[in-house]
């Protein structure tokens, strides 16, 4: 929204890329990206960027640049409980679009090309995946975070997008239990 991620912050949705995309951001009715912008605007002011968000999902449900609005929003407002809900959401839609498997620990590296860049739903997917995996962690739910970022590892084996950080952080967490 209002403040841009660093580079070292583990948003899935950090790549401005995706959000240019017109897979992702095309279609979106002018309304809705108006409601977007305004939330942008008011996000100093939560209730009213929250209820410009609510507003363009009214008019655009499950569209990709509404949920990564409403992701990035409750992300940057500490809300990890309901931004790991949208993370859901967008895992079900990349997983839909991609047609890969419905349970995101059933897809293999072999149902997309998720190595290649300009391949964009496999990449939201892979994202969002990593997104899922750092809000569960932050969370505590180590388990599913752990599950998550080793799937993630095993589909982006060249560690692209970042899986063997999450991974160690939990692998130092754990030294600590000793």
């Amino acid at each position: 929204m209002a403040a841009r991620p660093h580079q070292s912050e583990p948003s899935a949705f950090a790549e401005d890329g995706l959000l240019a995309s017109a897979l992702l951001g095309g279609g979106l009715p002018e309304e809705a990206n108006w409601h977007l912008w305004q939330a942008g605007l008011s996000y100093h002011l939560g209730e009213v960027a929250e209820a410009h968000l609510r507003q363009a999902e009214a008019i655009a449900p499950g569209h990709a640049a509404v949920l990564i609005g409403l992701y990035r929003f409750y992300f940057y407002k500490g809300r990890l409980a309901e931004c790991l809900e949208v993370a859901r959401i967008c895992l079900a839609k990349a997983q839909r679009e991609t047609n890969l498997p419905a349970d995101w620990r059933d897809v293999a590296p072999e149902d997309a090309l998720f190595g290649r860049y300009e391949e964009l739903m496999p990449r939201f997917f892979l994202f969002t995946l990593k997104g899922y995996a750092y809000l569960n962690m932050r969370l505590g739910n180590l388990d599913e975070g752990r599950a998550a970022a080793e799937k993630l590892l095993q589909l982006d084996p060249t560690d692209k997008i970042g899986a063997r950080l999450l991974i160690d952080v939990l692998n130092r967490a754990g030294e600590g239990d000793d």
